[in-house]
């Protein structure tokens, strides 16, 4: 029995059509991406000083460069549902990189990420940037990222992590881990924060792999990258906000991932409402 995790994209072969797509494309959402930053770190210079912890400007910027991306990519984004207005957190199936940019287009969020992430050439740039939280898989620092997570939520931010732990080929949702869920049981948080489940489904363009958005396994950023950027076709990405639930309402952090998964579990595995999202 084939393992996904090892079956990867065969490699793309990319015409003469296929690299002119990549110059066009790729010169302005460079350059959407990387002027956001800059706008960014100019406002938040001003920010900062003014309201510490707060960002009450700078998260309209990235959501603005992220729909500007999709809209250059020509990845077609559909969103049932509305971002929750209580406090608290967000969790979400995880398939891809690109799902940084559809999700941030849909909500002003702050994600939660793996600590190499922060060492990856560009992208590592873009998340310190943009208040990504860094978590390091050491038992050791259980404790510490506990903190950072409450101070961040505590200061008005709404972190969003994905409980899989590691992107997919984009068709499957994998066992949600409870680990991070423990923040929300301390400290009495648990009476006043807010849990959303949200469902990233991504839909190939006719004729292409079904796994051409998913991200996996020992993938490189830069090729995955060329690939979309060269495709004459795109698809389209569909965001399901579900009701939000109280952490209050659930007996533990067992109990919370178990209920979120569920529910992403079952729109991601729902029949494609076509007719909705053309």
């Amino acid at each position: 029995m084939t393992n996904w995790r090892e079956d990867e994209l065969p490699p793309a072969a990319i015409g003469a059509l296929g690299w002119l797509l990549v110059l066009v494309r790729i010169i302005p959402f460079a350059a959407v991406t990387y002027g956001g930053l800059a706008a960014l770190l100019l406002v938040r210079a001003i920010e900062a000083p003014l309201c510490g912890a707060a960002r009450p400007v700078t998260p309209f910027i990235p959501q603005g460069v992220c729909k500007a991306a999709l809209w250059i990519i020509g990845l077609r984004l559909a969103r049932r549902g509305v971002p929750m207005q209580v406090r608290g957190a967000v969790v979400a199936n995880h398939a891809s990189w690109l799902d940084i940019f559809v999700l941030n287009a849909c909500d002003r969020v702050y994600f939660v990420s793996k600590a190499e992430v922060a060492k990856w050439p560009g992208i590592g740039w873009l998340a310190r940037a943009t208040g990504t939280v860094f978590i390091a898989r050491n038992p050791a620092e259980a404790k510490t990222q506990q903190s950072v997570f409450e101070e961040r939520l505590r200061a008005g931010h709404r972190l969003l992590f994905f409980p899989e732990g590691t992107s997919t080929d984009s068709l499957r949702v994998l066992p949600f881990k409870s680990t991070l869920f423990a923040a929300f049981f301390t400290h009495g948080m648990e009476h006043v924060m807010h849990i959303q489940p949200v469902s990233v489904r991504y839909i190939a363009p006719r004729g292409a792999d079904a796994r051409l958005y998913g991200w996996w396994g020992d993938m490189d950023f830069a090729p995955h990258l060329l690939r979309i950027l060269a495709q004459p076709r795109q698809g389209r990405v569909e965001i399901n906000f579900h009701p939000a639930v109280a952490i209050d309402d659930f007996k533990g952090r067992k109990d919370l991932a178990a209920h979120c998964e569920a529910v992403i579990r079952a729109a991601h595995e729902a029949p494609a409402p076509h007719a909705a999202f053309n």
